[in-house]
């Protein structure tokens, strides 16, 4: 009954406005404060909870990501995109989407896909005749593609969180990564053709040669990312520090526009929110040993089982779980919270650690464009200067392919494991 009152602190301490960390922590003191719990565990909860190696590829990519967002090397990727898709009817559209794949290949995050990509591919469609809110809601559509094709900030918090491997979600999610860019490209050319958009004129292959040559060495950063896990030359946390000294080495050697105000500017990026997702890290870790001390995980586990030990039920009651709580949480908290409470009633009803992972993280991304919290929906609207009602509106269309997708991905798990199968 306890624990039931302080989740509803935290809820109430949301709805009101406190920041989610501190939401967290405020309850979980006042419990242990309650109880009786010696309060010297407190920092060393908050602490202890940080001293993770898997966590620490965290803050790495995020770097990644930044350093790629402000150097050259996004106008790289996003004009070999374009020469590559542009002549397609919707042409930039089509190229909106590609490239948000081949940066998410490089960035792990939704949030850094619209920083890094966004604005380069919105100002481009509106200079093409888009709407301003069409190009926006796009953007925010295929950024749900960065945090599914390795690598991924939120498959690390999540491996980290329901203790799995870590390069076996990464791997799991090359083919869900691509699923969703087809799924969307497929559904943009039904819209172009519709409401008639435009193509450009075909690139010689001259030029595709020249801008595949120029990209070439970010091109290759996811490749140099999943070989060196698959032949055992690094870990998860390994591969982010070669990715960032990669980046840095092309930049510096190859592209020769690295300049030391960029590293400055990623790297302070990076500290202010990497300190954010700590911060969350550690109250969550706070908040699910108070759950713990209640045995609330394990009367979820009796609850769930007991409705059905069916996978595909538990599956579909998960979903729905946490599709609700991904309209109210962003992603990191909604992962720290939830998966201590539904990874063991699922994994002991037979599914797989992994494909849950992958269907939990993609379900999030959608959350991350749906009000009333959506950060990716709230974010775009900021960089293209469009009202969020506007961008939710040409949006909506889009949750079809989505929320497909996330169905496939639930039900034919063979999606998500067969390349981690076919590779360990």
């Amino acid at each position: 009954m306890s624990a039931i009152v302080f989740v509803g602190a935290f809820l109430l301490l949301v709805a009101i406005g406190m920041p989610i960390a501190f939401a967290l922590i405020v309850p979980a003191i006042a419990y242990m404060l309650l109880w009786g719990y010696p309060l010297a565990t407190i920092p060393h909860a908050l602490t202890n909870s940080l001293d993770s190696f898997p966590l620490l590829a965290v803050p790495l990519f995020v770097l990644v990501g930044n350093l790629m967002g402000s150097s050259g090397i996004a106008k790289r990727l996003f004009h070999f995109a374009h020469l590559c898709v542009a002549h397609w009817r919707g042409g930039l559209a089509q190229v909106n989407i590609l490239a948000s794949l081949i940066f998410s290949g490089s960035s792990g995050s939704a949030l850094a896909d619209i920083g890094g990509m966004g604005a380069v591919e919105i100002q481009a469609m509106k200079d093409a005749g888009y709407k301003g809110s069409f190009a926006a809601a796009l953007t925010a559509a295929s950024a749900t593609t960065g945090p599914i094709f390795p690598p991924s900030i939120p498959f690390i918090i999540y491996a980290a969180t329901a203790e799995t491997s870590a390069v076996n979600l990464l791997l799991a999610g090359i083919v869900p990564g691509l699923l969703i860019t087809v799924g969307l490209m497929a559904f943009t050319a039904y819209l172009a053709r519709r409401r008639n958009y435009p193509t450009e004129a075909k690139a010689s292959r001259s030029e595709l040669w020249d801008s595949f040559v120029s990209a070439l060495p970010a091109l290759l950063t996811p490749v140099v990312l999943v070989s060196g896990m698959l032949g055992g030359y690094f870990t998860a946390t390994e591969a982010a520090a070669v990715t960032v000294l990669y980046i840095l080495l092309i930049s510096i050697f190859i592209y020769r526009d690295f300049e030391w105000t960029f590293l400055v500017q990623a790297t302070w990026d990076t500290v202010r929110t990497s300190a954010i997702l700590m911060i969350m890290v550690a109250a969550s870790v706070l908040f699910t040993r108070m759950l713990a001390f209640e045995q609330v995980p394990q009367m979820v586990t009796a609850a769930m089982l007991s409705l059905s030990a069916n996978p595909l039920v538990l599956l579909l009651i998960a979903n729905v779980v946490v599709l609700v709580i991904g309209l109210f949480l962003e992603t990191t908290s909604a992962i720290l919270i939830l998966t201590p409470l539904i990874a063991p009633p699922l994994v002991a009803a037979g599914v797989d650690p992994t494909h849950l992972g992958v269907v939990v993280v993609y379900n999030l991304m959608i959350g991350l464009i749906t009000p009333p919290m959506g950060m990716s929906l709230f974010m775009v609207s900021t960089v293209a200067r469009e009202p969020v009602v506007n961008v939710l509106r040409e949006i909506i269309p889009y949750y079809i392919p989505l929320v497909g997708i996330l169905i496939l991905l639930t039900y034919v798990p063979q999606l998500s494991l067969w390349l981690p199968r076919l590779l360990n």
